[in-house]
């Protein structure tokens, strides 16, 4: 894999050490070239393992990027050469239209590969992902908000603008994030930031047909993305709870990572970061009245929203079975993930 020294290229390493079908072959990075995976990653020391040259790439049957944006679409030859199915983590390849990478990127570099990609999320796109050579991971709040307006979607109950508010962890800063990203900079803050133009509304117009206004909160939390939707709409205003629960089996009830959790009992009625940190899986659910539909989805944006959704498309694009190397439970009680 290329660029494992991030934090998602982290977990990346992690899920693939343990896969029961992956042999982990490679992994690079230029700023740590021949210092060890643990040197980087102290809760991965007991691997034998050593960062490479990210220009010296052995063959192998599928390519990890866990680069910046920017980067794979100008390495993306090289990638290719290298193996016969990309799977890439940046926002390099995620959307088909060039026109989107003119407003909400620098434009694009291949335009002519977009449509060739597949959205990695198979809750969507299962279909299309077996035999997929190049695969874009979604982004992490996009994911979660995705996730959560899936079956309002379908069922015809979202309008526009659709509200997404997203509450997210400072892991999603990446490990170069700076002083906005330090801890007494962070401890303690809800803090707005891209509060409109948000990139990741790209991805729900993509993949939804949803116009999002779209705002995103750093909160005193190290993992999680936590999306709350609020859908209004003639539909919205007058559906019924249980068609609500309907849809929402509907969309997921065979889905092995997406579990619904709306108004039950007990301490945690709704979508909450803190349960599925560390896991692939994500929690959605939805409360309704007043006129809307509110639509909640809570992700690891390290795991569902990077390195584990990277492995869950790769399975079943590669034709292993689609939860290898993902199948861990949460823990309960965690302390601040």
């Amino acid at each position: 894999m290329v660029g494992a020294s991030g934090y998602a290229g982290g977990e990346l390493v992690r899920l693939l050490a343990d896969h029961p079908e992956f042999e982990l072959v490679h992994v690079t990075s230029r700023s740590e070239t021949n210092r060890t995976v643990g040197h980087v990653h102290p809760n991965l020391r007991d691997l034998d393992l050593r960062f490479t040259d990210p220009g010296e790439l052995e063959p192998v049957d599928v390519l990890f990027a866990a680069t910046p944006h920017g980067v794979s679409m100008t390495e993306i030859d090289r990638y290719r050469a290298a193996a016969e199915t990309v799977v890439d983590l940046s926002a390099d390849f995620r959307l088909s239209e060039p026109s989107a990478y003119d407003r909400y990127y620098d434009g694009h570099d291949r335009p002519e590969l977009l449509g060739e990609a597949v959205y990695a999320l198979p809750e969507l796109h299962r279909e299309e992902l077996p035999g997929a050579e190049l695969i874009a991971v979604g982004g992490c709040n996009a994911t979660a908000a995705i996730l959560a307006l899936a079956p309002l979607v379908e069922a015809g109950l979202t309008g526009e603008p659709t509200v997404v508010d997203l509450k997210v962890g400072s892991s999603e800063g990446g490990t170069g994030s700076g002083a906005a990203g330090s801890h007494p900079e962070r401890s303690g803050v809800v803090r707005p930031y891209a509060p409109t133009g948000h990139r990741h509304e790209a991805e729900l117009a993509a993949e939804l047909g949803v116009e999002a206004a779209l705002t995103v909160h750093a909160v005193d939390m190290t993992r999680g993305a936590a999306a709350t939707c609020h859908a209004f709409s003639e539909a919205a205003a007058s559906v019924e709870r249980g068609d609500l629960w309907a849809a929402y089996r509907e969309q997921y009830d065979d889905e092995p990572f997406v579990d619904v959790v709306a108004g039950g009992g007990g301490l945690y009625r709704y979508p909450e970061p803190k349960i599925v940190a560390g896991t692939n899986h994500a929690e959605v659910g939805f409360a309704v009245g007043d006129g809307r539909i509110v639509a909640f989805g809570a992700i690891d944006n390290l795991l569902k929203g990077a390195a584990g959704q990277a492995v869950q498309a790769a399975n079943v694009a590669v034709g292993v079975e689609e939860t290898a190397g993902l199948d861990r439970r949460g823990l309960h009680p965690v302390g601040a993930p």
